[in-house]
């Protein structure tokens, strides 16, 4: 019969076990911050209801970022980030939660969008929030970039060091006001100043969407600098201070390689103040690793009470499945999964190897037995060397008789017969 088709999906990540653990690992740190930080994990549902998710009708127009499908009468759809599940969940459980509420998730979601480098169909993403009643202190969105990085701090041996840069809605609002732009000049601007880097032609793009003497008043917001326009309006003068407080907030609060970068804007249309997007220093061909802002009305489709939050992303597979796809990470030192490998020399020194690899397994030694008792030393040990193991503890008929176990060290060869207290003291 024709076989079957070995390769997952088109926009699906498999990872070899070494790059497993790796991944494993840095989720691990990444986790072990926010917790130490005082955010509590949600595990939400990775299936909502289709008007969650959004509150378009048109099926056609939205299911190649969304994937829906339909159960019955009711219309389905997989999470395609944190942040609309999280914004359900808090309006469902507000008498529940104490505010400001420090929350994240780590989870896997999924997008209908054409697979490229870097960005995939199913994806481990990691989402931290801070929500708040009626308002919530600009000190949260500080406390948010601190924290993250913090995070990415605690896998920077693996990924290499993190910078942030910092733009800010509000001073867009209130320079498209300033400049007299109305709602589609000022939405096609956004998008503009959003490309304004990957894009040769943005002057006359922004041109013609403004008109000259607009777009040059725009364009000297970069080259003379934000704070070039102080006085120019009320509303200007306080997104200009609102940036500069907001960079003080962060050198108190030990943030590093954080800068001013107003042609940060982030895509979703929800975020209307501060915004900001993290990027490798190591790695600058990699696009964005992480990013998120304040966000004042997402809450309101689902309660009447006004909830504010300020929120932050990490693409963890774009991140790490890059660098490892490109060689940039070193999992040498993930190669190996277990500490002993436990080798037995005939099926009756079984219940003997059975209580060395219980009493490793009680003293927190990661160990692995090879369970083909019938196959020669030869086949053994090449298998204990293959998986990488530090040791191997091998069971023969004299050590079960004398009630000892011989170890091997892998990397030096040298083999020594003790009993086993002594045995798990050497290879802890």
């Amino acid at each position: 019969m024709d076989l079957k088709p070995t390769k997952p999906l088109s926009g699906f990540i498999e990872l070899l076990p070494a790059q497993q653990r790796c991944f494993d690992e840095c989720a691990r740190r990444m986790q072990n911050v926010l917790r130490n930080c005082g955010y509590s994990r949600l595990d939400l549902p990775a299936i909502e209801r289709a008007e969650v998710l959004t509150d378009k009708d048109n099926w056609d127009e939205i299911e190649t970022q969304i994937f829906l499908f339909q159960k019955g009468d009711t219309k389905m759809g997989l999470r395609y980030d944190g942040t609309v599940g999280l914004s359900r969940f808090v309006a469902g459980h507000l008498n529940e939660l104490t505010f400001p509420f420090y929350t994240y998730q780590f989870a896997r979601n999924y997008r209908g969008e054409r697979p490229q480098r870097g960005r995939y169909r199913e994806f481990w993403q990691l989402d931290i929030d801070i929500l708040g009643v009626q308002t919530l202190s600009l000190n949260y969105d500080a406390e948010i970039v601190s924290t993250l990085m913090r995070v990415y701090e605690s896998v920077s041996d693996i990924v290499g060091g993190i910078k942030v840069k910092i733009g800010n809605r509000r001073f867009w609002n209130a320079m498209f006001a300033y400049l007299g732009l109305n709602e589609a000049q000022a939405r096609e601007a956004f998008v503009l100043i959003d490309k304004r880097d990957k894009i040769s032609d943005f002057m006359d793009g922004m041109i013609e969407t403004v008109g000259a003497d607009a777009a040059k008043e725009i364009d000297s917001v970069f080259t003379n600098g934000y704070r070039s326009f102080r006085g120019k309006s009320a509303d200007l003068d306080g997104a200009i201070a609102e940036m500069d407080t907001f960079m003080d907030l962060l050198n108190a609060m030990g943030v590093k390689n954080a800068e001013i970068d107003v042609s940060i804007m982030r895509g979703h249309s929800y975020y209307t103040g501060i915004v900001f997007e993290f990027f490798s220093i190591d790695y600058p061909d990699l696009p964005a690793v992480g990013g998120g802002g304040r966000y004042e009305n997402l809450v309101s489709k689902f309660s009447k009470t006004k909830i504010v939050g300020v929120g932050a992303s990490i693409g963890v597979s774009r991140l790490l499945v890059a660098l490892m796809e490109s060689g940039k990470i070193d999992l040498s030192k993930f190669e190996s999964g277990t500490d002993v490998a436990v080798l037995v020399m005939g099926n009756d020194n079984l219940p003997y190897a059975m209580s060395v690899l219980n009493a490793l397994r009680d003293a927190g030694v990661p160990s692995v037995a090879y369970l083909d008792t019938d196959k020669k030393f030869k086949n053994q040990i090449e298998y204990a060397d293959k998986i990488m193991a530090k040791f191997s503890m091998i069971i023969g008929t004299d050590e079960v008789k004398n009630k000892v176990v011989a170890v091997k060290d892998m990397a030096s060869g040298e083999q020594q017969t003790v009993s086993l207290a002594d045995a798990i003291k050497l290879v802890k």
